[in-house]
């Protein structure tokens, strides 16, 4: 399996597990010794919580290892005027008598908080490719889909905004 990730999302990747290889885990690895030669490890918390940070770091450095070395790195081709990643658009929800506005992004930097959808989401699936004016359903579940009109496109840029996704 191929993660589709874009060039940014591959560099931002690279950084934070060079800053993960080169300062966090080794700061960790000490931190374990340092904490190790309070005692008793069972009643030991500074211990358990080091050992915590240190796991974190090695699971995060797997994880982002994992993604990198199966990455297909894709790019926006949309035409002007389709939606296509990073795209803010405007989506105007007849059901709701309410607008959203949202940015395709790539799924390891989704933040429906802030509105970065993912392509891969009901929602990102259902726009991505079309224009403004077009009515889209965006099907959740088997059980429940809505329609949506796109009432705008306004064309986007990668530009950092969209934060990898934290576990």
């Amino acid at each position: 399996m191929h993660n589709e990730l874009t060039k940014k999302d591959v560099e931002l990747m690279q950084q934070e597990l060079d800053e993960l290889q080169t300062k966090i885990l080794p700061a960790a690895i000490e931190e374990v010794k340092r904490t190790r030669a309070f005692g008793d490890l069972s009643e030991n918390y500074e211990y358990k919580a080091a050992k915590q940070a240190q796991n974190h770091a090695r699971s995060r450095i797997r994880y982002l290892q994992g993604m990198i070395s199966t990455a297909r790195v894709i790019i926006d081709d949309s035409r002007e005027d389709e939606a296509g990643l990073f795209d803010e658009i405007t989506l105007y929800i007849p059901e709701d008598d309410e607008e959203q506005v949202i940015r395709i992004v790539t799924t390891v930097r989704c933040d429906p908080s802030r509105g970065f959808i993912s392509k891969e989401s009901p929602a990102g699936k259902a726009v991505l490719g079309r224009r403004a004016g077009d009515r889209v359903l965006i099907e959740v579940s088997s059980d429940y889909s809505y329609e949506a009109v796109i009432r705008s496109i306004v064309k986007g840029t990668d530009d950092g905004q969209a934060e990898l996704m934290r576990y």
